[in-house]
């Protein structure tokens, strides 16, 4: 059996990772590509309970390490019950957020020594790595407003402050610039159907996808 292709969803707050997922989810769906659509942290009933110690509350609530350590147990949890499982049967994931995330948020944003995630990484992971990332860049005052016009209430990371903003959009610019066969940037200051078709065609390409697959 084929296995399936790992795909994650990277960016700072309000880029518009969800929205983007959901429709290159929808594409693959309509060429008969068995996908799973999830998330991080979360995406198991674990993750889920972790998700909200870390979204919600003061923006102080956790010291970076212990934020970093819950971001990893949900992870963990993730890969084991749900991403692995999946790819393993010939299932594509579609994952919002993955270890780019741990590394410019806890990592180059909050100060926790690189070295320590790579260790995580490598206990946590078994190397499981994505296939491609794509990382939407936006500028930060753009993506808090949208943020922001949700309309679900800041969540403690929006509230963390520009300086946080800004050096989180910088990170994932070098993570992508140091995985250029990985990672791919999209300008996400366009509207989502332009993003969306970018995003597809690129899939399209990269997989030798196409329309016909629908017949199987």
């Amino acid at each position: 059996m084929t296995k399936g292709v790992f795909i994650t969803f990277e960016g700072g707050e309000g880029t518009g990772k969800s929205t983007q997922l959901r429709l290159l989810e929808n594409h693959l769906k309509s060429i008969n590509i068995p996908v799973i659509a999830t998330r991080e942290p979360g995406g198991t009933s674990a993750g889920e309970l972790i998700r909200e110690l870390l979204v919600n509350g003061k923006t102080n609530r956790w010291s970076p390490l212990t934020e970093t350590l819950l971001h990893y147990a949900s992870r963990y949890e993730h890969i084991t019950n749900l991403i692995q499982p999946a790819i393993l049967s010939g299932q594509w994931i579609l994952c919002d957020r993955y270890t780019d995330s741990t590394f410019a948020y806890q990592g180059f944003a909050q100060g926790v020594d690189l070295k320590i995630i790579n260790q995580l990484n490598k206990i946590i992971t078994s190397q499981l790595n994505p296939n491609l990332t794509i990382i939407l860049d936006l500028p930060i005052e753009i993506g808090l407003k949208r943020a922001e016009k949700r309309g679900i209430g800041e969540t403690r990371y929006e509230k963390m402050g520009r300086p946080f903003h800004q050096t989180l959009r910088e990170a994932f610019l070098e993570i992508a610039n140091n995985n250029p066969e990985r990672c791919v940037v999209i300008n996400a200051d366009e509207k989502k159907e332009v993003i969306s078709n970018r995003i597809i065609n690129l899939v399209n390409e990269r997989y030798r996808l196409s329309y016909s697959e629908k017949e199987g």
